[in-house]
Order: structure tokens, then sequence, then C-alpha cells
């Protein structure tokens, strides 16, 4: 029987890429021999593998596809600028458009600097922080990703203990656990780093409970802490100013990524005017950082979002979804809970502590055309449609019926 197409690329990818496919799209963190291994074309909602498949797709590509694979104003400004060059020596004036714009629409920030990958931002949020404050210490959410560099890795290979000897870490939603590092460490905390809700894999999303943001700002600015906002995954898919407009929360940083450009690489940070100082004083760059194409998109992207009220029809989707699923949950006898915001939303099953029937569920799901992450929050897109989000909530019933199988 002859090997199909996609299995075929990844037997010769083993042999020159280590794992074949690596990082959070390798087979082993998904899905192996139930999510396609490799994608070949795009357009709306739906994408293609090398064997022709059809998926219907709520991933979209783990965030940066908000507008839907292949929007034509965005292409259309991504060729306009690809025309003149990929990039310079030098800036080009679309990057000022685009600071101007982010800074304008972000509200708080009065500047914005530009990179590739949300590590990017992350990791040079915290250095502006410590340089603006003198201190080294770092406070996280437990469980919380921020990017794939040594102070936050998830993965211990290749990380020494002094790569995260000030990074110290609470759970989310823990005020009191807050509150005592900031009294043991006294004087010496440069910054805290949050999401806008928390987004752990294998778990579900949970909000920030009523007053969590709130003392953390008080306390933050009694002590001389940096708050930044790692709105990395979330950021103007809740709001098209950024999700410190939904949640009670006012940065001195916020970093961008994903949907920032629909898919073309560019990540972002924009700060306050007290930050302007040490923003300018820790070195930034990269050579590929100063590329037109990517902010053409990413200025057309943000104009699309605000103009078409994209943050508000992927919250009226995702609540169809994850409602729609619910109710199949409950009629079938497999009881499950949708965890918000709709617009990058989870769910899951009662009594599923390992993920179990949840990889079954995803499992079947993506044998019927559907891909739903059994591990990570999932994705709306402008590109789906309510009639899309009910064929989905369709094939999730008939996979609830046979999660009990063999």
């Amino acid at each position: 029987m002859e090997m199909p197409i996609s299995q075929s690329w990844f037997a010769r990818a083993t042999k020159v890429i280590p794992g074949g496919v690596y990082g959070h799209t390798s087979p082993a963190a998904s899905l192996p021999l139930r999510f396609p291994l490799y994608a070949e074309y795009g357009e709306g909602c739906h994408y293609t593998d090398p064997d022709g498949n059809r998926y219907l797709d709520f991933l979209c590509a783990y965030g940066p596809v908000i507008l839907g694979y292949h929007h034509p104003e965005v292409e259309k400004a991504a060729a306009e600028a690809r025309s003149k060059g990929l990039v310079f020596n030098h800036p080009t004036p679309v990057m000022v458009e685009l600071a101007e714009l982010l800074t304008r629409r972000v509200g708080f920030a009065s500047w914005t600097v530009f990179g590739k990958n949300g590590s990017d931002m992350t990791t040079w949020a915290i250095q502006v922080a410590r340089q603006h404050t003198g201190r080294k210490k770092i406070l996280a959410i437990k469980g919380a990703y921020h990017g794939v560099d040594a102070w936050t890795n998830p993965s211990p290979g290749g990380i020494i203990e002094e790569d995260r000897i000030h990074i110290h870490r609470f759970a989310w939603n823990d005020i009191d656990a807050f509150r005592g590092m900031v009294r043991n460490f006294k004087d010496q905390i440069a910054a805290i780093i949050l999401t806008p809700f928390h987004h752990p894999a294998f778990g579900g999303n949970q909000l920030p409970a009523p007053g969590f943001f709130e003392a953390i700002q008080e306390t933050c600015s009694k002590e001389g802490i940096v708050v930044i906002l790692d709105d990395i995954r979330a950021g103007f898919r809740l709001h098209a100013n950024g999700s410190h407009c939904v949640f009670p929360i006012q940065p001195d940083i916020a970093c961008y990524c994903k949907a920032i450009g629909n898919g073309y690489a560019i990540s972002a940070a924009a700060g306050t005017e007290r930050m302007r100082q040490a923003a300018g004083q820790v070195f930034l760059t990269g050579s590929y950082w100063n590329d037109p194409v990517a902010m053409a998109a990413a200025k057309t992207c943000l104009e699309v979002i605000a103009r078409d009220r994209v943050p508000e029809k992927l919250e009226k989707l995702g609540s169809q979804l994850l409602e729609g699923l619910e109710r199949a949950g409950k009629d079938i006898g497999h009881p499950l809970k949708g965890t918000p915001p709709a617009a990058t939303p989870y769910i899951v099953f009662d009594g599923d502590a390992d993920l179990r029937k949840m990889q079954r569920f995803s499992g079947l799901c993506s044998e019927r055309g559907v891909i739903f992450h059994p591990h990570h929050n999932w994705f709306m897109s402008a590109a789906h449609t309510p009639d899309v989000v009910e064929h989905a909530i369709e094939v999730g019933r008939e996979a609830l019926k046979h999660i009990n199988d063999a």
C-alpha cells in the first residue's frame, strides 16, 4: 500500500530535521496520526494538506490568522510593499505609519517598537523593566507561556538554573501569594508579566477573579514595579484596541504578535511615556525586523479589525460554538464546559483530568475534517460564519456519540 503523501514528507523530514517536525507543531504536541502533518493551501477558514484533505480550522495557525487565510486586502497591501523590496539597509515609511496607528489605537502608549516573534517582545520588555528599575526579579504566573527564551521556556532542555534564578511564579488569581512575594522581595522586583486571562496548555481558560488585577495594579504602583501585559495570544481578538480595554489592567508595556499581521511575521511592544528612556537604552534589532511587507500587512489588518468590528464578531461566533458543544455534550451524556473568552474558546470535559476524553474528541473531529486542538485553546477568525460553526457543532455532536468506542 502506498504511503500517504504527508507521511512520505515526514519520513524525509526525519532524516534532515530533528524530530521531523519540532516545537508546538510537532505531532507529539497535538495528536499523532490524527492531525495532518503538513499544510499546503489555505483559504478563508479552511486549509488543505498535501493529501488533499480539507479541514475547517479552529486553530488559525495557533492564533495569527484572525481575518482568514488569503484575506484579499491584507494580501494586496503586502503585495504592493513586496513589489518595492523585501528588506533594506533602513526601515521604510510604513514603519512610522504602523507605529503611529498602533500607538494611537492602544491608547495608554506613547511609543511602539517591532520584532518578529512574541518571544522577541516579552524578553525585551523584561529587559526594559530591569533597565528602568535597576532591579533583577520578575514575577510571573505558574503555567503561563511567554516564549521560548531561557527565562520562560517550558522545556528543561538546555536550561540552567542561572537562567531562571530571578523568575518567581505564583498561581493565577492568588492575590495573597503575589503580595507575599512582593514582601519577601522588597525593592528587588523589576516587573510582573501577565496575560489578560490565563490560557495554560493542558487546561481550560481562566478569567481574572474580581479584584485580582486591581490588587496587582495598586501594589505595583506603590512598589514601583513595572506591569507588562503579554497580549500576544489574545491581542486585538477581544477588543480592537487591545485586551487591556476588556480587563481592568493598565500596563506600562504591552506585547503583541499573532493576530496583528494575519499570518505575516511581526510582533510589537507598546509602552508608556515613563518607559521611553529605558526602552531607548535596551538594544533591539534583527536582520529582518524592518521588513516592510509584514508591516504593510499589519497596518491593513489592524484597520480591517476595527472597521469590521472583528472582535464583536469573534465573540458571537465563539459563543455559538461553545453553547452548541455544551448542548451536544449534555444531550449525549458527556458533560462538557466551554471556557471563555469566546473569541479564544476551549472546552473541558467533566472528570477528564488526563485529557484522554479531550484527545479522543479532537481526533474524531479531525477525522471528520474539523480541527479542535486537544491541549491548546482554539481561535475564531472573521472568516468563520454561523453556518460553518453550526457544521462544526454537528461534527462535534457526532464525535461525542463515538467517544467511548475502542
